[in-house]
């Protein structure tokens, strides 16, 4: 396995950015190497021993550029091993949380060679007085409450899952 692990993330409003922020020192306190990009920039995964794909979720629809990174590297992403996270509900309500694992089921299942060892969906958040076109021009977009359910400890435990299932010492031997 390569020293260097990729935590690669789409964004719109950096909220999914800050969270691989975390992820990634996370992993650092680890005595990981890791290096942190977006996803659109990631040309080639050589020298990385494993890959972390962040990108919310937005209007049913995981983010572009996290279905561009698994087309484009397909086949380095088939033989190493990968985590997913996504940010999604804006409300801690069950019926939101099940619907956005379901479309990131969904989404994934587009690609069924990617067998990533860990998927895990992290609260959003949500400021109306960000929202960008086409979304700033919806009145009833503009009319939700600001909410941010992003749970910075959840998100530290799942890097630190991470960081044991990604470190060389886990790693199976061959021979």
């Amino acid at each position: 396995m390569a020293d260097s692990i990729l935590v690669a993330c789409a964004t719109r409003y950096g909220s999914t950015q800050e969270v691989a922020e975390a992820i990634t020192a996370t992993l650092k306190k680890s005595g990981l190497q890791v290096d942190l990009r977006q996803l659109k920039n990631v040309k080639s995964l050589e020298g990385y021993g494993a890959v972390v794909v962040g990108a919310p979720l937005q209007m049913f629809k995981w983010h572009k550029d996290a279905l561009g990174f698994l087309k484009r590297h397909q086949e380095a992403l088939g033989r190493l091993p990968a985590a997913v996270f996504a940010l999604g509900p804006m409300n801690d309500v069950e019926k939101e949380w099940n619907d956005v694992r379901g479309q990131l089921e969904k989404a994934l299942a587009k690609f069924p060679w990617f067998a990533p060892v860990s998927v895990q969906v992290f609260g959003g958040k949500f400021d109306p007085a960000t929202l960008r076109p086409p979304y700033s021009l919806l009145p009833a977009m503009k009319r939700l409450p600001v909410s941010d359910i992003r749970d910075w400890e959840a998100i530290a435990a799942w890097a630190r899952e991470l960081a044991v299932k990604f470190s060389p010492a886990s790693a199976p031997v061959e021979g």
